[in-house]
This record gives structure tokens, C-alpha cells and sequence, in this order.
């Protein structure tokens, strides 16, 4: 069941005004979108991995409302942490400044109150409360009606993100290990811990143990005797088994998991993290089935824990489920929600087509909204080693391609967020930067390989691109804050699924659509979300047997063999599911599907 309608006023985290939310979109495409749709009731995501980002988005809104700015430079102790936690403050201060305003305004037709009301799902008892109000006569008890409304108003939250696995060392100008609280996951956390935010961190791609346990420290995210909670905690995963796993891992700690945020392996922006073939439904339907199950064991770990740490409880935290990748419908939302009882989805992507939103510069809109589904790939470009979603048109991929031509491959790297390897150097240096695409380039040569084994080798070390600056240009663009020096070039990671959306939209068009007022792709030909993701795996599986195709061990095919038969599973899971639901049009795509799969062989 959605939370939509079960507002009692006592739990206002829990009584969420939206039944979506706008998740992490990058490093700045999502930066300040609190400040464009938090008065709304619509809780997005920051990420919080750049502070050089952060700050200078501090200074640019904190001119905006003319505020006085101090700096926080990057040299002095604790830097990092003092500047995301400055930033999400003023996130903080500004968001509840225009909530505030926002309440007070008259109900007029066209005032941000009113959009307030008119944005909400149609199955909310606010805002059927509103059109009841608006079609009341005038007099002392409309007022009295009014004011009921602006008691039952409430500002989406403002969570921010950190990619737990995201963690690089710092080190002092002598070469010094600053120590592990001083590391960027820890600080950016301890950043999060010390804000004025009560709000939420997402923690994705992957458990990080040192990260997980540093949270114990931090007063903030303990239960109040009450049972609420300052801070809370959202695991971002792709499967049931490694989300009960982490939350285990919490509980043990006297830490509560609130939301379980399950995202599409491929069918999703970003950094994708594949699964063995375990489909989206199947995933769904294992949460679904187990989780009562689920939420009794960590209950009884959880309160074994306070009752160590001397902590009583009147009730429990509350626990939300949520979904999000490559939803595209509302017939599709309503569908997640209710059938698989969910609290919430996510979307993304398609607000990347929303200027009022996000932060996409003119040019990259523009491609954005005339791109067609080839335009968007799966890539080897991050130099996390992870797989990236990628556009081809991006300015970021034009300027790689130029330095490959002009035979300086690579990039400068300035920021280091992302210097992971030590292959040549004994400190950790960034596979997308000049300085390892030319070692790595000149031991390649040394290898005297074939022209296709060396064509293919020299792609796949130049196919990385600098992802710390690239994820940050386009906010900089749009804002005017563009250095005379930095790059212009933008990178871009949007999920498969905006493919199907060829337009630039408003806020309350994509909200409608969200919400099925609207139809955005009523002419558009695009399969089931389930179906997208299943062709997603497909292909992913035959790209797989073409990378091993030459030489492929008993190893190998027996993974794949393994991955293969899992997609076999989730296609029957999906016959089975649509054959009840009586939906000819997706056990027709179904089958198209399978005899896709069917025709996948190994060597």
C-alpha cells in the first residue's frame, strides 16, 4: 500500500505528500534540486561526493538570496566535511525559507500554494481536501478549511548520496595518511551527520565495512524514545540477498535500514551494476514475499543491539520499500505499487528533459531530447572499472575522441576522486588521466601485438573519460560559473529508458505524467519496463560471449551458462505473471524476447 493516504500527523517522515522521488542524477545535474521542487513535497537526492562542487554552489545561491558567503578553503583542516556540511545547510535554511513563504501565500488560482496542491497524486486525501476547499463559498469556514490544509502541508526531503565504495585516501602536502575518518565516503558522512538536515543518506554501490561502522558514531542516526530518527539510513540495491546482508550488518550496530531502495541493474542511470541475470520482477517479488520475514529479523537484531547500548524504544522505525529504473508509465508506476506493495518509485532520467529541475546546459538538452535509442550505450568509460551509462553525443565523448586523434589520449586530472590504481605508481593515480593512458599505452607497445589484439587493447585503455569534472560542467554552464580554463565538455549518464522520451518538459507535465494525467509517450512505441530490462540483459549476455569469444574457460561459460538459465527463470516468472494479468501485448514482447535469448550460444 502507498503511503499516500495514511497521513495520522504524527510520523512525518513516513506520510510522504509524493508517491515518487527524484533520485541522485550525477554529481550536478541534481545538486540543488531541492531548491526547485523540495516546496512541492517532492524529496530528491544530492550527491555529496564533489565539495569543490558544493561550494561553489554555496557561493553561487547563497549570492542569489543575498546572503553573505564566507569561503571555506580547501587547505584548511577538515575541509571537505565543513564545506558539504556549510552547503546542505544552506540547502537546509533556503528550502524552509520558500516552504514557509510558500504556506502563506493566498489560495489563488496560479500561486505556488495552489501548484502545491494540483502536483499531488489524484488519489491523495490532501488534495481531495483542496478541491473540496476551492469549491467552497467564502466565508470563516473556508478559512478554517485553508488552514487545515496548510497543517497537513509538507516540503519534500533533502537526502544526498554517497557511493559508499567512493572512498580515496587523503594525504597531507608531506605525504602524510590523513587517517580513515579523513578518507572522502567518511568525511562526506561525517559531513552529512553534522548538517542541520533531518533527512536520509543513500548509500550505493556496494557495502563499505569501515563506512558502515563509522555511522555508529554519530548520535544522529540513534532512535529518539520515541522511536524516530534524526538521520536515517536508505540502502540502494540490486538484489534481496545483498540488502539483507548490509542491513544485518547495521542492525548489528543499533543502526536502522528506513528504506530499501531497489534499482534495475542495467535499466538505470549512471554507474549500472549488472546482476547475474536476476531480472527486476523476480527481485520485486522475492521483497515482496519476504518481507515480513525480513523486517522481524532486523527488528530483533536492532533492539538486541539498544538494549547493549542501554536504548528503550516506545515503537519501532518505521521500514519503506521503493523501486526505480527505467519506469516509464504511469500505468507502470500504479502497477509497481500496488502489485508489488510498494512504498514509493523512483524517476530519474526523464528529469533530465525538465529545465526547471535539473541542471542540463541548452546544448545537451537539445541532444537529450532528439536522441533515439542507439544514441544511449553501455560503456567500459568510468575509471571505476564499473560499467557507465553513456551518451554518444555527449561533448565529453567528442573531446576524448579529439585527444585520441590528436594522439594525447586521456585526461588532466585535478580533482582525484576517482585514483584508484597503482599499477605504475605507488601513490593511486586515475585510469581516464594522461598520466596512466601513457604508461599503460607505451607497456602496450612493448607487447608487439597483432594490429586487431592491439586496435582492441589501445580502446579499451582510451575509452575512459574523466568523470569528476565531466559530471560537473553542465551545472557550471547553466549557472554561468565556468572558469575561463576548465573544459567545456559534458558527460552525461542518463538510463536507457529516456530514449523514449524526444521532448523538454515542465515540472507539473512530468509530474501529470507520472501520475497519469498526462500520457508523454502516448505515441511513442516502448516495450514494458520488465521487458526493457530482460532486452538490456540479453544484450549485456551477448557482449559478454563476444569479449571471451576467442578464448573462453570452462570457468566462464559455466557463469554464463548460469546467467543465461537465470534469464530463463525470469522469463517464465514473467509469462506466468502477464498471463494472469491477462496483458497480450507484453507475452507478446515476452516472446519476442525469449526467442532472442534462445539464439545466444556459447563457442
Amino acid at each position: 500500500m502507498s503511503s499516500v493516504n495514511n497521513f495520522d500527523g504524527k510520523a512525518p517522515f513516513y506520510f510522504m505528500p509524493h508517491q515518487f522521488h527524484i533520485p541522485v542524477l550525477g554529481l550536478g545535474f541534481s545538486i540543488d534540486t531541492p531548491l526547485k521542487v523540495a516546496r512541492y513535497g517532492i524529496s530528491s537526492v544530492v550527491s555529496i561526493v564533489d565539495d569543490e562542487l558544493t561550494e561553489r554552489m554555496r557561493k553561487y545561491h547563497s549570492q542569489l538570496a543575498q546572503i553573505p558567503y564566507r569561503p571555506i578553503d580547501k587547505k584548511v583542516e577538515d575541509s571537505r566535511a565543513q564545506r558539504i556540511t556549510a552547503y546542505l545547510n544552506l540547502l537546509n535554511q533556503l528550502v524552509n525559507e520558500q516552504f514557509e513563504a510558500l504556506k502563506q501565500q493566498d489560495f489563488v488560482p496560479g500561486s505556488d500554494i495552489c501548484r502545491y496542491f494540483e502536483l499531488l497524486p489524484e488519489g491523495s486525501v490532501t488534495k481531495h481536501g483542496y478541491e473540496l476547499m476551492m469549491d467552497y463559498p467564502e466565508g470563516p469556514r473556508k478559512k478554517i478549511f485553508q488552514d487545515r490544509l496548510r497543517q497537513r502541508m509538507r516540503k519534500g526531503n533533502i537526502d544526498v548520496n554517497i557511493m559508499a565504495k567512493v572512498d580515496k585516501l587523503n594525504f597531507d602536502k608531506d605525504g602524510t595518511y590523513l587517517g580513515d575518518e579523513n578518507t572522502d565516503a567518511l568525511a562526506a558522512l561525517k559531513a552529512f551527520a553534522e548538517s542541520e538536515l533531518k533527512a536520509s543518506v543513500v548509500l550505493s554501490a556496494g557495502m563499505n565495512p569501515r563506512l558502515y561502522s563509522y555511522i555508529e558514531q554519530f548520535e544522529c542516526f540513534k532512535p529518539s524514545e520515541a522511536g524516530d530518527l534524526d538521520k536515517r539510513i536508505i540502502l540502494k540495491v540490486s538484489d534481496y540477498r545483498s540488502a539483507l546482508i548490509q542491513a544485518k550488518f547495521l542492525a548489528k550496530k543499533g543502526l536502522w535500514v528506513s528504506e530499501f531502495r531497489i534499482e534495475s541493474g542495467l535499466n538505470c542511470g549512471g554507474h549500472a551494476f549488472a546482476t547475474d541475470g536476476f531480472l527486476l520482477g523476480p527481485i520485486l517479488e522475492e521483497f515482496k514475499q519476504s518481507r515480513a520475514l525480513m523486517l522481524l529479523e532486523l527488528e530483533t537484531l536492532y533492539l538486541k543491539a539498544l538494549q547493549q547500548k542501554n536504548i528503550s524504544i516506545a515503537q519501532m522505525p518505521k521500514q519503506r520499500i521503493t523501486v526505480q529504473g527505467g519506469i516509464g508509465t504511469a500505468q507502470e508506476n500504479e502497477f509497481l505499487l500496488k502489485y508489488y506493495r510498494l512504498d514509493a518509485t523512483g524517476w530519474g532520467s526523464p528529469f533530465l528533459l525538465v529545465p526547471e529541475v535539473t541542471n542540463v546546459d541548452e546544448q545537451t538538452l537539445q541532444q537529450l531530447a532528439q536522441a533515439e535509442q542507439q544514441d544511449y550505450y553501455l560503456s567500459n568509460s568510468s575509471p571505476l572499472g564499473v560499467l557507465f551509462n553513456n551518451f554518444k553525443y555527449s561533448s565529453a565523448e567528442q573531446q576524448r575522441l579529439d585527444r585520441i586523434a590528436a594522439g594525447k589520449p586521456g585526461s588532466p586530472c585535478t580533482k582525484k576522486y576517482l585514483c584508484t590504481n597503482t599499477e605504475f605508481t605507488k601513490e593511486p593515480i586515475c585510469t581516464a588521466s594522461s598520466k596512466y593512458q601513457k604508461l599503460k599505452l607505451k607497456e602496450l607497445a612493448a607487447q608487439q601485438l597483432d594490429e586487431a589484439a592491439h586496435q582492441k587493447a589501445y580502446e579499451r585503455i582510451t575509452e575512459k573519460v574523466c568523470l569528476c569534472e565531466g559530471l560537473c560542467t553542465s551545472t557550471y554552464i547553466k549557472t554561468n560559473m565556468l572558469k575561463a580554463k576548465e573544459s567545456k565538455a559534458v558527460a552525461i549518464c542518463p538510463g536507457p529508458n529516456l530514449a523514449f522520451f524526444n521532448q523538454v518538459y515542465s515540472l507539473d507535465e512530468m509530474v501529470k505524467h507520472i501520475y497519469g494525467g498526462i500520457n508523454l509517450l502516448e505515441k511513442v512505441q516502448r516495450p514494458h519496463v520488465f521487458v526493457n530490462e530482460l532486452n538490456l540483459y540479453i544484450d549485456y549476455l551477448q557482449a559478454e560471449i563476444q569479449r571471451y569469444w576467442e578464448d573462453i574457460s570452462e570457468k566462464k561459460k559455466k557463469h554464463l551458462d548460469g546467467f543465461k538459465d537465470q534469464l530463463h527463470k525470469g522469463i517464465n516468472y514473467y509469462k506466468g505473471l502477464f498471463a494472469e494479468l491477462a496483458n497480450v501485448k507484453v507475452l507478446n514482447e515476452l516472446r519476442l524476447s525469449e526467442e532472442r535469448l534462445e539464439k545466444v550460444v556459447f563457442n
